[in-house]
């Protein structure tokens, strides 16, 4: 049967990405590839009692069709939430919910771009943002980034050169997959260089609550003048993934253009998911629900990083993130990261190869940790495993250099 399909679909083959994944789903695999939150601390008997709530409440309403924009006491909460952790200036009527900040990045694509238009984003970048922009069939420019966030003067020259740029993409706080998070400084200069040349940004934040230490510094939504900031956010990794339930706040022209996607694609987001989600925060106390989840992440990351710091061979570098899912291993430049991934799945231990964060490609000696998901036994288990590759890794390397 000569089925045709679009020309789009031709972007989307099998990667080796997912094949990976597919390869560490064996139970007795210790896997850091994930960015999966800690399944133990989702509030079961809480969203029990919720539901019950809910339905015996208004179960008409929240079993029936409801706004696109979303239930209005939820997005109150966000923009709440929002002014007072992200230090914003926001309403209700700046909020779309939508069915998890993935859906508003498909948005962004098919709100901004044509085929031939030009993202630029952070270097390394989030994977699923790439694959979600991917379908648009853009041009994606990778701008210079360092410990402290994208260079503004990288930024500059990339607008200078690239017509036709459409937005921004990046992750300001606790970066996927680096971990870092931009300085203040670096904020406020990015944004006079946005101010400059008025180009949107999408600013993703789904890790900015996760925050184990230090001061929370403001989104660049707060520092924005011009209504150019696109803000995304997620109740995913604070709350519960399953309940896919993300949300967008821009500008009144630009949400405008977000909510007719939204109409166009599935028309809203679950009706009772924003209701049982609005009353967990009506009758609990989400902050504290946040801190439990922030003080297990801290120990498991503190675990994973000293045991790194014992079990890493020497010339092998790694984030210390002071928040999030996330750290980033830099590997000798000899070795490839995609290539070790075999061996390490050898010895049942697994990660994300970096190369697949990289647009462009070429740089194959990263790969991303995620401390979030495993156990401390787990995580110490896994890093020497991890450790007695790499170290293995390089003194083949050696050999071979002095062979030569």
């Amino acid at each position: 049967m000569a089925v045709k399909y679009a020309k789009r679909m031709d972007l989307f083959k099998t990667s080796e990405l997912g094949d990976i994944l597919k390869l560490i789903e064996k139970p007795e695999i210790i896997s850091f590839a994930g960015g999966l939150p800690a399944s133990e601390l989702f509030p079961v008997e809480e969203m029990k009692n919720i539901s019950v709530k809910v339905l015996d409440e208004c179960g008409e309403e929240a079993l029936q069709y409801s706004s696109s924009q979303g239930y209005l006491p939820l997005r109150k909460h966000i923009a709440e939430r929002m002014n007072k952790k992200n230090q914003t200036n926001v309403s209700h009527e700046d909020i779309l919910i939508t069915s998890g900040s993935q859906q508003a990045l498909d948005f962004a694509g098919n709100v901004f771009l044509d085929e031939g238009d030009v993202v630029l984003c952070e270097s390394p970048s989030y994977l699923g943002a790439l694959n979600a922009f991917k379908g648009y069939q853009p041009k994606i420019v990778e701008i210079e980034t360092d410990k402290e966030g994208m260079l503004p003067e990288a930024l500059e020259k990339a607008l200078k050169e690239n017509d036709n740029v459409k937005f921004i993409y990046v992750i300001p706080d606790f970066q996927n997959p680096t971990g870092i998070t931009w300085s203040l400084e670096r904020r406020k200069k990015f944004m006079e260089v946005v101010n400059e040349y008025e180009i949107p940004v999408l600013e993703d934040n789904p890790y900015g609550e996760l925050r184990y230490e230090g001061e929370y510094l403001p989104s660049l939504k707060a520092l924005d003048t011009k209504g150019l900031v696109i803000y995304l956010g997620t109740f995913s990794k604070i709350f519960c993934p399953g309940y896919r339930m993300g949300w967008t706040c821009a500008s009144k022209d630009i949400l405008s253009k977000f909510i007719t996607s939204k109409e166009n694609s599935d028309l809203q987001t679950s009706t009772i998911s924003q209701r049982d989600i609005s009353k967990f925060i009506d009758e609990y106390d989400l902050d504290a629900h946040i801190e439990n989840i922030k003080a297990t992440y801290k120990k498991r990351r503190d675990v994973m990083i000293k045991c790194m710091k014992e079990e890493f061979p020497k010339g092998v570098s790694f984030t210390n993130p002071h928040g999030g899912l996330f750290t980033w291993v830099e590997l000798p430049e000899q070795l490839n990261a995609q290539e070790l991934m075999k061996k390490c799945v050898e010895n049942n231990v697994a990660y994300v190869p970096g190369g697949f964060f990289f647009p462009n490609g070429n740089k194959e000696n990263y790969f991303r940790l995620n401390y979030s998901s495993c156990k401390e036994e787990r995580i110490a288990e896994g890093i020497k495993r991890l450790g007695q590759v790499l170290k293995e890794a390089i003194r083949e390397s050696e050999t071979v250099d002095l062979e030569v």
